[in-house]
């Protein structure tokens, strides 16, 4: 916890710790059984690194450290702490590769990293985490093709991937997450044709791929898109979709990434 406080200016936090105090009135942190359980430090003025030594809060169940300042690369130890169900660091400068290993925070079910200058693949281990509901990865530098293994994620309900430079085919196996109401895959450079197993999304409420290089869009007909909130493509004239809702004389509207603090369950 000190390594976190000097790392990242904790002095010039806009709510700073007071190191006399107990660590149970430090502001954004929650103890239980008398270990860190929470550390919400969000829009906080942290500018620095992420500690090492954060690994080892090993029952540290949520970090948001979202809208600050934070530089560097993600410290492998991170992997280390196996109890983090809600892991935030949007909004910040962290850079370098999401670790493969991520996939060993089997209990997470909300990461947000969007908007920062993460590099690299998305990795093939994130369709282990069985429990994500939430993951956005919008508004970065991650290159490469979107994993099949996403399919795996049968309680995922928002994904976001929006404005990187993925390329290659959606995958089918994307047709599988069946709790899916939000899918953000605008401002890439996605191809081939939409998968037909679309029409198997039914809980699907937004749907934005627009400004991709799909050669078909064949895929969609197979979707009742009566029930979007959100629809946003470059299928064409040529598609005259039975759109019934406020947007659907948009087709250009920019992708929609998520700028609040989404605390959904504040754990």
């Amino acid at each position: 916890m000190l390594d976190l406080y000097e790392q990242t200016g904790g002095e010039n936090w806009e709510n700073s710790w007071n190191l006399e105090e107990s660590v149970s009135n430090w502001n954004g942190i929650k103890i239980k059984e008398g270990t860190v359980v929470a550390i919400d430090l969000f829009n906080n003025n942290l500018v620095g690194v992420l500690p090492e030594s954060i690994g080892k809060l090993k029952n540290l169940t949520r970090l948001n450290i979202a809208f600050n300042g934070i530089t560097g690369e993600l410290p492998k130890q991170l992997i280390q702490i196996t109890a983090l169900r809600v892991l935030k660091l949007e909004m910040n400068r962290i850079k370098g590769e999401i670790p493969e290993a991520i996939g060993q925070l089997e209990n997470l079910e909300e990461l947000t990293a969007f908007n920062n200058f993460l590099t690299g693949h998305i990795p093939e281990s994130l369709g282990g985490l069985e429990n994500l509901k939430v993951l956005n990865l919008s508004s970065n530098n991650l290159k490469g093709r979107i994993p099949n293994s996403l399919g795996s994620l049968s309680k995922l309900e928002s994904l976001g991937l929006f404005e990187n430079a993925l390329e290659g085919t959606i995958p089918t196996e994307m047709g599988k997450l069946s709790n899916l109401k939000e899918m953000v895959l605008a401002n890439n450079r996605l191809g081939g044709a939409i998968p037909i197993e679309f029409g198997q999304l039914t809980s699907l409420r937004i749907l934005q791929i627009q400004n991709n290089r799909f050669e078909s869009f064949n895929g969609l007909k197979q979707m009742n898109v009566k029930k979007l909130l959100a629809f946003d493509h470059d299928a064409g004239t040529d598609f005259n979709f039975d759109f019934d809702n406020p947007n659907k004389d948009n087709k250009t509207r920019m992708a929609d990434t998520k700028f609040e603090d989404d605390d959904i369950d504040n754990k």
